[in-house]
């Protein structure tokens, strides 16, 4: 298995391209996803992430009882990532997540994907149980992504929670998530930095961002992560704009920013198929200054749809 630090490292200043996907809907086929995945590995990503969802609860009467009763709307992280490496030969990075989790728990899961040979991931908090209004880890799981990075770090020096335990050391690649525009939840982003640095020092290896349309927004953040000494690969994530809707909806879920400019040219348009070229044409502008300026790779968030980000790919690389 290869490391996604050792891609970085041999791409020798070349911008890599890479992907994100989100499993499919219970009770669809695997093959409707690969069929997105496959259009874009001409490209080759030496890298796939794939999202991982905690469970969603429903509350039902059970024998007059009202039950909160766990539903798991988007199954199959760990067999996808097998999947992907089996059939594609490349490199799948599977998100790990806080929430829902015991230590425990997140220890076998990470047992697992060591054992198939899946030796890179994303550590994520993750997000706050759908109706609540904060995150609250699981009795006895991690509060906060850096816990949970130091729990990986500690299994790659062959430590596991119970010291009876006898254990040869893992070998996980570690990514961790960043926020050009900050965390929604930090109070600055100053703030925001201190809380990267800690997950870092925890052992990150490498950083994606979340997605954002104005580049200087990463710059001036990898900037202010330099003098930080933050060292790590810091790689820019990027979505295509593709519906009108997306103008209200991705500020409001990821609490970004969209410049003026491409609302403008946004609301100008007629059709969907006219906003989806807008789309695509700002990310094409966005990579070649991105790329330009030698960013490790370009991170396209897919939405595990692959028609706008081919498009983009097919002018970039």
């Amino acid at each position: 298995m290869t490391k996604i630090t050792q891609y970085l490292e041999s791409a020798k200043g070349k911008t890599l391209f890479s992907i994100e996907i989100i499993p499919p809907m219970k009770g669809q086929h695997l093959g409707e996803l690969v069929s997105h995945i496959e259009p874009l590995m001409e490209f080759n990503p030496p890298f796939i992430e794939v999202t991982y969802h905690r469970e969603e609860y429903v509350e039902k009467l059970v024998d007059g009882v009202l039950k909160r009763i766990p539903i798991r709307k988007r199954p199959g992280t760990l067999g996808i990532c097998a999947a992907i490496m089996q059939r594609f030969k490349t490199e799948a990075v599977p998100h790990v997540i806080c929430g829902g989790f015991t230590k425990e728990e997140t220890e076998d899961f990470l047992i697992d994907l060591h054992y198939l040979g899946i030796e890179n991931a994303l550590i994520l908090r993750g997000d706050q149980e759908k109706g609540e209004d904060r995150f609250v880890p699981k009795p006895g799981g991690h509060a906060y992504a850096n816990e949970l990075v130091a729990q990986v770090h500690a299994m790659n020096q062959g430590i596991l929670l119970h010291e009876e335990t006898e254990s040869l050391p893992t070998n996980f690649c570690v990514g961790v998530a960043a926020y050009p525009e900050k965390h929604f939840e930090a109070a600055s982003l100053d703030e925001d930095l201190r809380y990267l640095k800690q997950k870092v020092d925890a052992g990150a290896d490498y950083i994606v961002t979340q997605m954002f349309f104005n580049n200087q927004h990463y710059f001036d953040f990898v900037a202010k992560c330099r003098a930080m000494d933050i060292q790590v690969p810091i790689i820019p994530g990027l979505k295509p704009l593709a519906t009108a809707r997306q103008l209200e909806i991705l500020p409001e879920i990821f609490h970004l920013e969209i410049p003026e400019i491409l609302v403008k040219e946004v609301k100008k348009c007629t059709s969907n198929a006219a906003i989806k070229q807008v789309g695509i044409d700002w990310a094409v502008e966005q990579g070649k200054e991105l790329i330009k300026a030698g960013v490790p790779a370009l991170h396209f968030y897919t939405m595990s749809k692959s028609d706008s980000v081919k498009a983009i790919a097919s002018q970039l690389f």
